[in-house]
C-alpha cells in the first residue's frame, strides 16, 4: 500500500533528522580517539609482555605484571567505551529513521524516536564516563612511574 508523499512533510522530516546527525559526528570522532588509545594500550601490552618473557629479574617481572593488569583494565574501559559509542550511533541512526518515517507516513512513532534519542544520549554519557575512567587510570599509571624514578 503506497503512501502519498507530501514534499513539505519530507522536507520537515529531513530538517528534524539533521539535528541528531551532529551527535553522530561527535560519536565518530570519539570512536576514532578511543580506538587510537586502545591501539596504544595493545602496543604497550605487547612490549611489556615481550620484555617480561625474556627477563629473570623478579622485581621487573612484578612491575611488568602490575602494569599489564593496569593495561588490561584500560583496555576493558576502552572496549566498553567503543561498545557504548557504537550503541549510541545505532540508536541515533534509528532516531533519524523514525523521525523521517514519522513525518512522511501515517505511523505515530514520535515517542519511539524520542526514546531512541534519549537512550542514545545516555549511551554517549556513559561512554564519556568510561573515557574519563580510562584516562584517570592512564594518568595514575604515569604518576606511579614518575614516583619510581
Amino acid at each position: 500500500m503506497p503512501f502519498p508523499l507530501d514534499t513539505s512533510a519530507v522536507t520537515h522530516g529531513i530538517q528534524l533528522a539533521v539535528a541528531p546527525v551532529f551527535l553522530l559526528t561527535a560519536v565518530s570522532g570519539m570512536i576514532g580517539a578511543v580506538a587510537g588509545r586502545l591501539a596504544r594500550i595493545i602496543d604497550r601490552a605487547r612490549l611489556v609482555e615481550d620484555r617480561a618473557r625474556v627477563s629473570t629479574d623478579q622485581e621487573f617481572l612484578a612491575r611488568s605484571y602490575a602494569e599489564l593488569a593496569e593495561l588490561r583494565q584500560r583496555g576493558r574501559l576502552a572496549n566498553g567505551c567503543i561498545a557504548l559509542l557504537t550503541t549510541c550511533a545505532f540508536l541515533i541512526g534509528l532516531t533519524i529513521v523514525l523521525l523521517f518515517l514519522g513525518e512522511t507516513t501515517a505511523f505515530q512513532i514520535n515517542k519511539l524516536a524520542v526514546a531512541s534519542f534519549l537512550l542514545g544520549v545516555v549511551c554517549f554519557l556513559c561512554a564519556l564516563l568510561c573515557f574519563l575512567a580510562e584516562t584517570v587510570v592512564a594518568t595514575r599509571l604515569l604518576n606511579f612511574h614518575m614516583l619510581r624514578q
